[in-house]
């Protein structure tokens, strides 16, 4: 079974640089340590709303649906490129030319530090609900997007009625940067999580104590809407 392996918040070198190093000494190998400092990240991930913090590549499936009514209004005598004009005349060709120009991503930068997140190698695949091979769009397709809400807007006169869905795969998190005030939560988490199994009754450094701390850490980073 493959092994969980993302870049942690908190490096080893940076949880050993400060008063937390003595609780690194109880590990024999950096390894140990550094296996820790991914669990307490995925661990930050989790207490944030199920945020995504550290580099991923992943894959998601969206139903296509909705359309701003403004944006076909005289549509066909619109200026398209060449895949938008085929995709309109075979649109109006199945008389649906109720063609979605939108979708979000679920996973986006906070409204904070948004300088530091970075989206790429973004691939979206339209499945119709006619059947047929999928379609995957070029990035000459796509208008604009994803932006710091995820947003992303295709050109006009892409194919892709409503009830299509869209399996886009992307990559992103904090690749430009890692903010400070999640490194010293990942640091928190890290140590909470070794006091834990060293002496959870230790009063010199309390585990519950530490677990809050780390709690006010994330508490900027939280994602409560959709």
């Amino acid at each position: 079974m493959a092994t969980d392996n993302p870049v942690p918040l908190c490096t080893a070198a940076q949880f050993t640089a400060g008063a937390f190093a003595d609780l690194a000494t109880q590990y024999s190998a950096n390894n140990d340590l550094n296996a820790l400092l991914i669990q307490a990240t995925r661990m930050c991930e989790d207490e944030a709303g199920k945020r995504r913090f550290a580099p991923f590549t992943i894959t998601e499936t969206n139903r296509a649906e909705a359309q701003d009514p403004d944006e076909y209004a005289d549509g066909a005598n619109m200026p398209m490129n060449i895949q938008g004009t085929l995709g309109w005349s075979y649109a109006q060709a199945l008389q649906t030319t109720d063609l979605v120009r939108h979708t979000w991503l679920r996973q986006r930068p906070g409204d904070q530090y948004q300088d530091m997140w970075e989206y790429s190698d973004v691939s979206v695949t339209v499945i119709l609900s006619y059947g047929g091979a999928p379609q995957t769009l070029s990035p000459a397709q796509i208008l604009d997007g994803p932006d710091n809400t995820g947003h992303i807007w295709f050109t006009l006169g892409q194919f892709i009625p409503i009830g299509s869905r869209l399996r886009c795969t992307y990559s992103g998190g904090y690749t430009v940067a890692i903010p400070a005030s999640l490194v010293r939560a990942g640091m928190f988490m890290t140590a909470y999580l070794i006091l834990r199994e060293l002496n959870p009754d230790d009063t010199s450094h309390d585990p519950d104590q530490l677990h809050v701390d780390a709690m006010m850490a994330l508490s900027a980073f939280v994602q409560d809407d959709d």
